[in-house]
């Protein structure tokens, strides 16, 4: 995000990233300012580029049952390796890093055996030297998606949707604030039926609307990654983990490591704040941290049709 947040600026982001389709009234109420100049912050932060407020769709509605992490180490620079695993259909998420790996990457797939193949597609682009793989089992917490924990792989078995349900779902997933009347035209529905709708995909988590902060090389905010390994059961370190504000992305699963996450945070003392938080948790092991410098590829820019 360009310039500099003040703390009221960093109070709105968490707010929309709890609930982007928030009022404004409500907004106002939470940084205790008028209505007119929340609005007018709000606006600012959006028009800057860095801030996006969308709809966060649970991945099996997408048809999409498997996820992992992939840390991949090159043979020479990592830019031209991480352009061409962006490239791959089963890649959702790609970033070049600072420490032992040269660059990241998250893969969604069908199921174990499309998984598989995408590996395989990432391991035979030219310059990668070696994967370290993470399948999850649970997705803890990550803003492209409703608020966990997730299963994985898992069916959205509890709610049917229809063609009117996609339809809300694709466009509020491009703008997660647009009004109910904009997202009836879009649905075929009446604004009310538009709303009842949207009503119960938020409830039920099949979509949740929250702020992103796109990675970018502009961005203020500090992104870290970091892999850790537990002692003994691994849902309760990774309850407490996930309750931390600064912590971004957590997903515990079976690979290299028991747990990937992501630290962002506005400046590196936060950063290393929550890192030490993280490594003084009982039952952490071990872990080990990376710095994400700029984002290749994130989620939002996959065209992905929603699984009928």
């Amino acid at each position: 995000m360009h310039g500099n947040l003040d703390d009221i600026d960093e109070r709105l982001v968490r707010a929309l990233h709890e609930d982007g389709r928030a009022s404004y009234e409500t907004l106002a109420r939470l940084v205790g300012l008028a209505r007119s100049t929340t609005k007018a912050r709000v606006q600012r932060l959006l028009g800057e580029g860095g801030l996006r407020l969308v709809g966060a769709i649970h991945p099996a509605v997408f048809g999409l049952h498997q996820l992992g992490h992939v840390t991949i180490e090159t043979d020479g620079p990592a830019g031209p390796v991480a352009r061409q695993v962006a490239e791959l259909d089963e890649v959702s998420f790609v970033t070049t890093t600072a420490g032992r790996f040269a660059v990241t990457a998250e893969l969604r797939t069908a199921d174990l055996e499309s998984f598989a193949r995408g590996l395989a597609r990432v391991q035979a682009v030219p310059g990668v030297r070696a994967l370290q793989t993470m399948t999850y089992l649970r997705i803890w917490k990550d803003p492209y998606f409703p608020p966990g924990p997730l299963e994985s792989p898992g069916p959205l078995a509890h709610i049917e949707l229809d063609a009117h349900d996609h339809a809300l779902l694709a466009h509020l997933r491009t703008d997660g604030r647009a009004s109910f009347a904009e997202l009836a035209s879009v649905s075929g529905l009446s604004a009310g039926a538009a709303r009842a709708r949207v009503l119960r995909l938020l409830e039920t988590g099949v979509v949740h609307v929250g702020a992103l902060v796109r990675m970018t090389p502009l961005s203020r905010v500090h992104t870290m990654g970091f892999a850790l390994d537990v002692n003994g059961d691994t849902e309760p370190v990774a309850r407490k983990i996930a309750a931390l504000d600064e912590i971004d992305c957590l997903a515990t699963g079976i690979g290299w490591c028991g747990g990937i996450g992501t630290i962002r945070a506005g400046s590196l003392d936060d950063v290393l704040a929550t890192l030490e938080r993280v490594r003084g948790l009982p039952g952490v092991r071990t872990v080990e941290a990376w710095t994400h410098l700029r984002a290749i590829k994130e989620e939002n820019d996959r065209a992905l049709p929603l699984a009928e």
